[in-house]
């Protein structure tokens, strides 16, 4: 299968960090949002991000301006209909995604591979919002999308070996690493890391040590090199919430519960980066 055409539904972090990686690989893409004020603030994420890789020479003004001739943006859907690949990048609640693949797989052409974003969400249920189960897999980038490598490949247990290798193809294309596993609950980054950073919350809950001690401890002593607190900061606290929940009552198992620090932080919209306050302040 070849693909030259990638719509992009989202562009808030995940959804501009694609579809920046898609337009500099030379691939079209179209990026898709509910309104035009959401995709100004994602087209402007891009130009800040390739500014940056310009100053650092990591590309040139020619291959910058390359990447933005590649991007067009809609807040119709049916804008990419025709798309030969679209990645879903919406929030993480499974209704929301549900609906939405129910709707794409009605405008796509029949050839059209849908790909999910998601962080946690099964793949075999939002495989089954479709007619076409086959064409359905999980593309789980890491954030920032534009420096991290891996691309966690989720295949559901419909997904064709010929969709899943284009997918793999094009994410080498992309410049990225794909490994690959099957659909269960967290996949495998984050079933290992959000219980680790749910662990680190209730050091903090049982005032075992502080913010800095916890997140200290584990860079220096484990070279990890973002402390968990730090980290869930960065993911989004909600996001941490809604996938610690997914492992709950996917393994329906006491040791994923949320610790209630969490809960209640996200209660109060301390939600980390995006809202300026977490375990940090921003």
């Amino acid at each position: 299968m070849k693909i030259s055409s990638v719509g992009v539904l989202g562009s808030g972090q995940m959804g501009n960090g694609i579809a920046q990686v898609v337009a500099i690989s030379d691939l079209k893409v179209t990026l898709v949002d509910i309104s035009p004020e959401f995709l100004e603030r994602g087209l402007r994420n891009i130009k800040n991000s390739l500014n940056k890789l310009v100053s650092k020479q990591k590309i040139s003004a020619q291959e910058l301006q390359g990447a933005l001739s590649n991007i067009s943006t809609s807040t119709n859907f049916s804008s990419i209909s025709e798309c030969d690949l679209i990645i879903e990048a919406i929030p993480e609640i499974p209704d929301l995604k549900f609906k939405t693949f129910s709707e794409l797989d009605k405008i796509c052409k029949a050839k059209t591979i849908l790909a999910t974003n998601t962080s946690s969400i099964s793949i075999n249920e939002i495989a089954n919002s479709t007619s076409r189960p086959d064409r359905v897999i999980g593309m789980h980038f890491m954030n920032p999308v534009p420096i991290m490598k891996l691309v966690e490949i989720i295949n559901g247990k419909s997904t064709s070996p010929e969709v899943s290798k284009t997918i793999i193809s094009l994410t080498e294309k992309l410049g990225k690493i794909p490994l690959c596993c099957n659909d269960s609950p967290g996949f495998v980054s984050n079933r290992i890391l959000c219980p680790m950073i749910n662990e680190a919350i209730l050091t903090l809950q049982e005032g075992v040590a502080e913010p800095e001690a916890i997140d200290g401890i584990m860079k220096l002593g484990m070279n990890h090199p973002i402390g968990p607190l730090a980290l869930a900061d960065l993911i989004g606290l909600d996001t941490v919430l809604n996938i610690m929940r997914v492992l709950h009552e996917g393994f329906n198992d006491e040791k994923y519960a949320p610790a209630n620090l969490l809960i209640e932080m996200v209660k109060e919209n301390k939600l980390g980066r995006k809202t300026n306050i977490g375990f940090y302040e921003y």
